[in-house]
């Protein structure tokens, strides 16, 4: 056996004796070789310092593996007969207790109570966290809105493709969008069992065994789930993080023996935890709920986020499975903000002092400017009218003619005091704004004032432009109380002059403009907006109002047309109006 020398800083000094030159000094014992080797976490060394180096060796391996990232430090007594073991675990925690050690000639006797003086053949240490898993995290009023569920697990061997049909149709009734062909789909070209189906622990009961199902098998975990299946929301994705986050700070941990069968034999060491405070979030549950209903209903992709102005919490964030195919388009995805855009136009207007609240200001069923010919739709021709009816009545030549009296980037700069452009670090969420580039000519000019060429917006960024306009001030979002928003744009007030009389066009479109239809909920305002898009022969539909403490924007992408907004923003301010948030 290769043994491990210390070396000593002295020269070694021959002696001849028998015929053999022998060196003066001793190596270490081979109780110290193997604490050195265990304070090194080196299991293969450690085992060769024994007397049953395979068992050793398991032994070690599986107490460091069941450890975790817990480091050992292990000292040897005078005599070679004891180890003092300590444990130094996370949050600066430490378990020591000693072993007793045999040594025999060159070797020390292996047995499991070198470890601990309690664990058992084919037993190891095992590092426990102790966490509160049971926290909730809650809506602004305290409702739970994610808790931790036990669900179950479906998976299917790829060899077993036959049996999609079978398992498809027992899954029918809790997962309609899964079928034989998406799981055949799923399984293609694929080896050993894949999940098909994560079922909530009611769908599991609802569904019965599937294990006779061959190829199936089925195993229970749990998991941190909204609280109802249809809170399902974008805007959930990045709780879970911060969540845990919570959880581990609290938590708590334990050390104790199992044996060969992983079942606890014997408590080393715990150290409680604390009780963690729920995770407080600024969504609303009812408003949640009535927002998916909302948008459920559509086929096209459809969306709708709803802020409280007076906090900029986000309160809904919802999209249908059309919208889901393509990611978390209500916060991130990209769209001609079309005639809701002319928000901004209006009061960069009002801004610049190219116009006032009183104007009475021409309406021309089509008008040219630069190489850009502007049209109303169908060209309706309102003559001169006051500005609020202009924008009421959505008058693209109205706002066309605005935008070429304005510097090249006023549209830009007016868009980030209502927080449209601006890049937020939102805790928890991931989202953009919009993007409002400079124009500087004619034709870029009027394409922007109508909301149209270059600009773009996101649902969530036209939904922050309402609350800001709501708040009078560029409102800052946010989503988890307690962490704040970072912005890259320091906010500005938006002054009175500037608010109401866009606040009182806002309510006329409601109550004689482009939004009649939605004139029996009391105190709504709010801008219509259609998008062309790729041929010009399509177009988004919009609708961005504000009631009470709710601001919110609707897009149905394609629509043709703003009233399928209108109808999903009417369906969800109808469903909550009994739930919304008032100052």
């Amino acid at each position: 056996m290769l043994r491990r020398a210390r070396h000593i800083a002295i020269p070694a000094v021959a002696i001849l004796v028998g015929g053999l030159a022998v060196a003066c000094g001793s190596d270490d014992s081979p109780a110290q070789q193997l604490a050195d080797a265990l304070t090194r976490h080196d299991p293969v060394a450690a085992a060769e310092t024994t007397s049953a180096q395979k068992t050793a060796q398991k032994t070690i391996t599986d107490t460091f593996d069941g450890m975790g990232t817990a480091t050992a430090d292990v000292a040897v007594n005078d005599d070679d007969t004891e180890f003092t073991w300590t444990w130094k675990l996370p949050k600066d925690r430490t378990v020591t207790y000693r072993t007793p050690v045999e040594t025999s000639g060159d070797l020390v006797q292996w047995s499991p109570t070198v470890i601990h003086r309690k664990l058992q053949a084919g037993g190891r240490l095992l590092y426990s966290d102790l966490k509160t898993y049971d926290t909730p995290v809650t809506d602004r009023q305290n409702r739970p809105l994610l808790t931790w569920q036990e669900v179950t697990v479906v998976s299917l061997d790829a060899s077993k493709p036959e049996s999609a049909t079978a398992l498809a149709r027992r899954l029918k009734s809790v997962a309609p969008e899964v079928s034989a062909s998406s799981i055949r789909a799923e399984l293609r070209g694929k080896q050993g069992a894949h999940t098909v189906v994560t079922l909530r622990e009611e769908d599991a009961k609802r569904v019965g065994s599937l294990d006779r199902i061959s190829g199936v098998t089925t195993r229970d975990e749990g998991r941190l789930l909204t609280a109802h299946k249809n809170l399902r929301s974008p805007a959930t994705g990045g709780l879970e993080e911060h969540w845990r986050t919570v959880v581990d700070k609290a938590a708590g941990a334990a050390v104790s023996l199992v044996n060969a069968d992983g079942e606890p034999t014997s408590d080393v060491q715990s150290f409680p935890g604390t009780t963690p405070d729920a995770v407080r979030t600024t969504l609303d549950v009812a408003l949640q709920q009535a927002a998916n209903d909302a948008v459920g209903g559509s086929k096209r992709p459809t969306m709708l986020v709803a802020i409280r102005p007076s906090t900029g919490g986000i309160v809904a964030v919802a999209q249908n499975s059309a919208a889901d195919e393509q990611g978390p388009i209500a916060l991130t995805g990209l769209y001609a903000p079309g005639s809701t855009f002319k928000t901004i136009t209006t009061a960069s207007a009002l801004d610049a002092g190219v116009t006032t609240g009183d104007a009475r200001l021409a309406c021309p069923g089509s008008q040219t400017f630069g190489d850009r010919r502007i049209p109303n739709e169908d060209e309706f021709d309102l003559g001169t009218v006051p500005l609020h009816t202009a924008f009421a009545r959505s008058c693209n030549t109205t706002m066309a003619g605005l935008s070429t009296k304005l510097g090249d980037t006023a549209l830009r700069n007016t868009a980030q005091t209502f927080g449209l452009g601006i890049d937020y670090t939102v805790s928890g969420l991931t989202t953009i704004t919009g993007k409002v580039p400079s124009a500087d000519t004619p034709s870029k000019k009027v394409e922007s004032g109508i909301g149209q060429g270059a600009v773009t917006a996101t649902p969530f960024g036209m939904a922050v432009v309402e609350a800001s306009l709501a708040a009078r001030k560029t409102v800052t979002p946010t989503l988890i109380d307690g962490l704040p928003t970072a912005a890259d744009t320091a906010p500005h007030t938006i002054p009175d002059s500037i608010a109401t009389p866009i606040r009182s066009a806002m309510r006329e479109a409601v109550t004689s403009g482009t939004a009649t239809s939605l004139r029996d909920i009391p105190g709504l305002g709010g801008k219509t907006g259609t998008a062309e898009f790729g041929d010009n022969e399509h177009s988004h539909g919009w609708f961005a109002g504000i009631v009470g403490d709710l601001a919110f924007a609707t897009l149905v992408v394609g629509g043709d047309s703003s009233a399928p907004a209108l109808k999903v923003s009417g369906d969800f301010l109808h469903e909550a109006q009994g739930d919304l948030p008032r100052r």
